[in-house]
């Protein structure tokens, strides 16, 4: 029997890359020409650190998933344990909608201070400044991620959803809900993280845009602001919300020099003494 799961196990994650690659190919129809007509800072599209951001693309949308399967049941497990019966049913009888909207303002608190942690706790910025190590901002930026990083925040931001019950992967219409609101937060991230001069005027109020995370990858320690995904009005609640009118940073960056391979980088955190990245220049402000 385990020799027929194999191939089984094959197919499906060579599924999942062709899944991948179709997406990516999509974002690039999208995002490719309005990088060219809009560019806030023109650049080539096909640079040394392309084939390093598609590796990133890649490992953030394969390891990831694996690493988190286990917890997530747990944690779905648990919630179900610890959430009084009576608000399991109120929540489930809520329309999809709903719970949607609930889970994403309520996964945004979580992953807004998962994100924060990892620019104030140096070991955890030690993952996460490889994010931040991109001197230029385009979609693709938002891939390029240490898979611990990614498995840390996305905790932060589910964990308080699944014990909650607003999601769950124990029943369908919870399944959805955690479904729905990864593809939000991960489409999303691609466009923040695009490489156009856009300002959405009111607007920028009530989501995130470009504009409001380009200053959360500044050199220096002005990064240390701006760590909602999609919602910004978390930042003024909690006093860490920078958007300064028609101004945009001048340069991206942690002013550490990472290895130039990619092995070299997932491996690089996990060093016994990474002095670049423990030293005043390579935490947030937060943490010094």
């Amino acid at each position: 029997m385990p020799a027929l799961l194999e191939p089984q196990r094959l197919l499906a994650f060579l599924m999942d890359v062709v899944r991948l690659g179709a997406w990516l190919v999509l974002l690039a129809v999208i995002f490719l020409p309005l990088e060219r007509l809009f560019a806030l800072h023109p650049k080539k599209f096909f640079r040394k650190a392309l084939a390093q951001d598609v590796g990133y693309y890649f490992i953030s949308g394969l390891v990831p998933g694996l690493l988190l399967a286990v917890p997530f049941s747990v944690l779905a497990l648990g919630g179900h344990a610890l959430v009084p019966h009576a608000m399991q049913e109120a929540i489930s009888a809520w329309p999809l909608w709903q719970r949607v909207f609930a889970g994403l303002v309520v996964g945004e608190i979580g992953f807004y201070w998962g994100h924060r942690w990892t620019h104030e706790i140096p070991f955890l910025w030690r993952f996460h400044s490889i994010h931040h190590s991109a001197e230029h901002i385009y979609f693709l930026i938002s891939a390029r991620a240490h898979p611990i990083d990614n498995v840390f925040t996305r905790l932060c931001g589910l964990i308080p959803v699944y014990v909650l019950g607003i999601a769950t992967p124990l029943t369908p219409a919870g399944g959805t809900v955690s479904a729905v609101l990864v593809l939000i937060m991960t489409i999303w991230g691609f466009f923040i993280h695009a490489n156009v001069r856009w300002r959405l005027g009111p607007l920028e109020w009530l989501i995130a845009t470009p504009g409001f995370h380009h200053w959360h990858h500044t050199l220096g320690e002005q990064r240390d602001c701006n760590y909602s995904p999609t919602l910004p009005w978390i930042d003024r609640i909690f006093g860490t919300y920078h958007l300064p009118r028609n101004q945009w940073p001048a340069a991206y960056g942690i002013g550490a020099r990472l290895p130039d391979s990619l092995v070299g980088q997932l491996l690089y955190p996990l060093r016994p003494s990474t002095p670049e990245l423990g030293s005043p220049e390579g935490v947030g402000a937060k943490a010094r």
